[in-house]
């Protein structure tokens, strides 16, 4: 009787623990979704994060910020440009970005339009004004584009071809060696 006490207690904890693993999943998954998500439509932002963070990018996604303005919902999606999961060239890129776009819409068929942008750190200097009157930028676009939602399904095209984006040269370049970021 008494060893079966202590399997019967052996398996409660260990069912228990096997419990507390699978919750802390979700929960750390939560975690991102809601440090990475802002706007005005917070909502929006989560369920676009949620979706696309739900599996591991080539490209660090860093936010997904949405608003919503008399009946208009704009998406903005921040990538990083510096960290990438795995090397990318300029092909690859291009499907990343044209993914996120595509995935965005799915996820919120309603939305209005997409954009999608990525950004480099800046070395303001030692001691630099951040912030106020007098700031130093941070930060630098090197990517960007603009996906309403009548041009959504041409999205590799657009990227291919170049139209309707801007690229920092030097970023480009580096892209079509290959790069890790």
């Amino acid at each position: 009787m008494f060893d079966l006490y202590r399997a019967l207690r052996g398996l409660a904890i260990g069912f228990a623990a096997l419990s507390f693993v699978a919750a802390a999943a979700p929960d750390a998954q939560n975690a991102r979704v809601l440090q990475r998500s802002s706007g005005g439509d917070v909502v929006t932002a989560r369920k676009i994060a949620a979706a696309l963070l739900a599996r591991t990018l080539p490209a660090q996604l860093m936010r997904v910020r949405c608003e919503r303005a008399a009946g208009h919902v704009d998406c903005g999606l921040i990538v990083s440009g510096t960290t990438f999961h795995h090397a990318l060239d300029l092909a690859s890129w291009n499907a990343e970005i044209a993914s996120l776009v595509a995935s965005a819409y799915a996820t919120v068929p309603e939305l209005d339009e997409v954009d999608c942008w990525a950004t480099v750190p800046l070395d303001a200097g030692k001691g630099a004004v951040v912030s106020g009157d007098f700031a130093q930028p941070t930060s630098a676009t090197v990517f960007s584009i603009t996906v309403p939602r009548a041009q959504r399904t041409g999205v590799p095209k657009r990227l291919a071809a170049g139209e309707g984006t801007f690229w920092d040269p030097a970023f480009r370049a580096a892209l079509s060696k290959g790069t890790n970021g």
